[in-house]
């Protein structure tokens, strides 16, 4: 199993810990740490930098992806907008969520509301090389759509 370590801050006292909520989930909630007080309302087609009040320290070779919450999108049209965002190893500032509304509704964050799931992804990295060329495939240069109507 990978380590994840977390450092939370002051804003994120209280606050669970990201937690995996089934046995086979792949992702870990991410609650927002908003004041109790002063929920963040992200209105029709808004967007809001939610924090979580936590800092990761990633293992080398690893990234974290923030993906959205099915339901959070079903119900209220909320998602995360670069989703997957990507979190590098070496990030050492607060994890905040990029959140948008696509709904017809005002959406409140509420302090603890879990927002987003966090996936921890093993990362490739690769030695760049210029080419004069490059081999042929099947595919060719088919782009956007070209694999299937």
């Amino acid at each position: 199993m990978t380590e994840l370590r977390i450092l939370r801050l002051p804003h994120g006292e209280g606050l669970p810990t990201p937690a995996y909520e089934t046995s086979a989930a792949a992702g870990l909630d991410l609650p927002a740490a908003v004041p109790e007080d002063a929920p963040i309302v992200i209105a029709p087609g808004a967007r809001a930098l939610v924090p979580t009040g936590l800092v990761l320290q990633l293992p080398t070779g690893f990234e974290a992806q923030v993906r959205p919450r099915s339901g959070l999108a079903l119900r209220h049209g909320v998602t995360v907008l670069n989703a997957p965002g990507t979190i590098d190893a070496d990030y050492r500032g607060e994890l905040k969520v990029l959140l948008v509304n696509h709904g017809d509704e005002p959406f409140a964050v509420a302090r603890g509301a879990r927002i987003a799931q966090l996936v921890l992804a093993s990362v490739a990295r690769a030695t760049v090389v210029e080419a004069e060329a490059v081999d042929p495939s099947g595919r060719g240069e088919g782009g956007f759509g070209s694999t299937g109507r």
